[in-house]
């Protein structure tokens, strides 16, 4: 009898522990989607105020590309596809649902598929995509972006602008013919698109019945005005990727806390439940035997 109001006991001990360790859970969940939501407000601010200045010119620079020869435009050349190097941009840190599996899956099946026959090289920004991709043949180590592949720690142009540069240089220079980026755009807090974005060489584009060469004069000179527009263009092309990467982020962390937070808050419930019940029947069980051990003595 002893040693089985004893099990029951620690039955309840262990739900009790449960119960505890459930709590404690859900307040650091809760915690955390605090403090993504204040993160996510200035990122989305920051995006959001820098989607139509980046549009407007990449939209130019694509424009004026068209009336561009490549003497003028080595950024627009087009060539044999032996070389991609794909930019991968996750975060830092997990605990977003899948906000960072998809750039990985996504940078896997254009290794697998649409270059499968192609030599690929895997730039990663972000810890997360370097730690899966960073004991493989197509990592690509630039020793003049190794300080800079933690962005995170410091996001600024700048800093951005520097390794856009190398990117830039190392097309110039025909270390690779094609690169892309592969990043998760911002829509909401509960939103992010994957998006695989052609970077280098730029895709001319002009508008149906229209002239681009006449759409724009050029002052001071056509040549200073390119050789400043096209790398800053480009350089903001990377930021504004990383900057939606990062406001994508904090949406998704918020997310899967806030789901995390109900999901904690759904398994406390049960487990007080369950422990009610237990402690009931414990309760009950005690006062048969007790009753049981009275008439036993006064038989």
């Amino acid at each position: 009898m002893k040693s089985a109001i004893q099990k029951k006991m620690a039955n309840l001990k262990e739900i009790r522990n449960r119960i505890t360790s459930v709590g404690s859970t859900m307040q650091i969940t809760s915690a955390m989607k605090m403090v993504s939501a204040a993160k996510l407000k200035r990122a989305q601010d920051a995006v959001t105020a820098m989607r139509p200045y980046a549009g407007k010119l990449k939209e130019i620079l694509e424009n004026l590309s068209a009336t561009l020869d490549l003497s003028e435009n080595a950024y627009s050349e087009t060539r044999e596809i032996k070389t991609v190097l794909i930019i991968g941009i996750t975060s830092n840190r997990g605990l977003c649902g899948g906000f960072n599996n998809n750039i990985i899956k996504r940078v896997a099946a254009l290794q697998q598929n649409e270059y499968a026959n192609t030599n690929v090289k895997l730039l990663c920004l972000g810890k997360k995509i370097k730690d899966a991709y960073k004991n493989t043949p197509n990592y690509y180590i630039n020793p003049a972006l190794a300080p800079l592949e933690d962005v995170y720690a410091d996001l600024k142009f700048d800093n951005v602008a520097r390794i856009a540069e190398e990117v830039m240089r190392g097309f110039k220079a025909n270390e690779y013919d094609k690169v892309v980026l592969v990043y998760n755009r911002f829509i909401n807090a509960a939103t992010q698109s994957i998006e695989t974005e052609q970077f280098l060489p730029i895709i001319p584009t002009v508008s149906e019945g229209t002239n681009a060469a006449g759409d724009y004069i050029f002052e001071p000179s056509k040549n200073e005005i390119v050789e400043d527009l096209i790398p800053k263009s480009l350089k903001l092309q990377v930021f504004k990727a990383i900057r939606d990467s990062f406001a994508a982020e904090h949406g998704a962390r918020m997310t899967a806390m806030h789901k995390a937070t109900d999901n904690a808050k759904e398994l406390q419930k049960s487990l007080k439940l369950s422990y009610n019940k237990a402690r009931q029947a414990a309760i009950t069980n005690e006062i048969l035997e007790i009753v049981g051990g009275a008439e036993a003595l006064n038989g």
